[in-house]
């Protein structure tokens, strides 16, 4: 498991998102509701290809972009049940919560 690094809430504009991420130099950002609860995970990719779209506008926000919303992996399930899942998922990346939704870590698939 990876310490959770970078949070931002879902109501940032995909544009600021995708800055913050290339500054902070990391393979993902934790979205988090306005309770800081985690709502999703963002790759670099993703926010690129939407930022691309013809549907596209800087108003855009994460929110509003298809993404993996969960369920998140919890921080009292097995190793092997949460990479199964992933896999049958086809997730690289998982957040890790705890019992009341907040992000604990990110658990990453290696390879």
């Amino acid at each position: 498991m990876l310490a959770p690094g970078p949070q931002v809430d879902d109501h940032m504009a995909v544009d600021v998102a995708l800055s913050v991420l290339i500054g902070a130099r990391v393979p993902h950002l934790l979205l988090r509701d306005e309770d800081g609860r985690c709502t999703g995970l963002v790759t670099r990719d993703q926010l690129s290809a939407h930022r691309g779209g013809s549907w596209y506008s800087d108003r855009t926000r994460l929110r509003d972009i298809p993404l993996d919303r969960g369920p998140f992996t919890s921080s009292v399930t097995a190793l092997g049940e949460a990479e199964d899942a992933m896999r049958g998922r086809t997730l690289n990346a998982s957040p890790v919560i705890d019992e009341h939704g907040y992000a604990l870590g990110v658990l990453a698939l290696a390879g």
